[in-house]
């Protein structure tokens, strides 16, 4: 059996290389070493990044279904953190606090900082990921391979939070100003409209996309990067769809809403918000920068 050798670079690919053997004209001055610390310095382009999140989405797509099942449901666990942590501050600060949304929003951040620096299995990342692989090969085998992973990462995200609501509701773990915060913080997010879940959905989904996007060149500031954005959609009061449902499931098994009102109301348009601005507005968008330079 003969075997390919390595693929040749494309046009594109020698003329990037080609600029970046130019040497501008303030580089002239400076020593060998010192060029070294300019190129290790420099940011990484928008096809790096692509490139490396395009590698991380076609490593998930070939990773076992049962792994990915089981990091889906420690996502879906360590996401709900989010919901304590701000039950938590909110508990000690008083409801009444001038300043209260502003600071248990931070409480927010819990959670994805969790899931994210944990590598666990969040659906919301995987609106960009495996996508950009779908996008650059499209075709029926790519579309079902997606449409599978989405389908067990989501389910299993669900019945992770799904599993804390339950540990909330009926387990007593939680003292009775924190469990009375948390229902608090659900009936605050079940007030919404299925259209203003839907479209409050979409600045949600786009800043999770973003911050899949940002996180290679953050090296070192991650942990800030993911803060500020999850701050951001908690300040803003958009609605993140894995982080809500276990707001709706508390509310669901505390007999205050119905499993139909959940779903249609609430988690299915949230849903369709955070892939209208995971997929359909940040990964087409990132896709389109570099497809010319491929």
């Amino acid at each position: 059996m003969t075997q390919n050798g390595p693929s040749q670079p494309t046009g594109n690919a020698v003329k990037r290389e080609a600029r970046e053997q130019e040497t501008t004209a303030s580089e002239i001055a400076l020593t060998g070493s010192e060029r070294e610390a300019v190129a290790e310095n420099s940011s990484l382009s928008s096809l790096t990044v692509y490139s490396i999140i395009m590698r991380e989405g076609q490593e998930e797509l070939e990773r076992p279904m049962l792994s990915l099942w089981w990091s889906g449901i420690a996502a879906g666990i360590g996401i709900s953190s989010s919901v304590l942590a701000e039950a938590v501050i909110r508990s000690n600060l008083g409801s009444d606090h001038p300043y209260l949304s502003l600071i248990e929003s931070l409480g927010y951040t819990f959670g994805f900082v969790l899931v994210i620096l944990a590598r666990l299995q969040l659906f919301t990342e995987n609106t960009i990921t495996v996508i950009l692989p779908l996008l650059a090969n499209p075709s029926k085998q790519s579309l079902a391979c997606t449409a599978r992973l989405w389908t067990v990462v989501l389910g299993a995200n669900f019945v992770g939070t799904f599993f804390i609501a339950a540990m909330v509701v009926h387990g007593g773990i939680l003292t009775e100003d924190i469990f009375s915060a948390i229902l608090q913080i659900s009936r605050h997010v079940a007030e919404l409209t299925p259209s203003e879940s839907l479209l409050r959905g979409i600045p949600a989904g786009f800043f999770i996309a973003a911050l899949v996007w940002m996180l290679p060149s953050a090296k070192g500031s991650e942990l800030l990067v993911i803060i500020m954005f999850t701050w951001l959609i908690a300040a803003g009061e958009f609605t993140h769809v894995i982080a809500g449902s276990n707001e709706i499931f508390t509310l669901v098994l505390n007999g205050e809403l119905s499993f139909f009102t959940a779903w249609s109301h609430h988690i299915g348009p949230t849903l369709l918000g955070n892939i209208i601005g995971g997929t359909g507005l940040f990964a087409m968008l990132a896709y389109g920068q570099v497809r010319q330079e491929m």
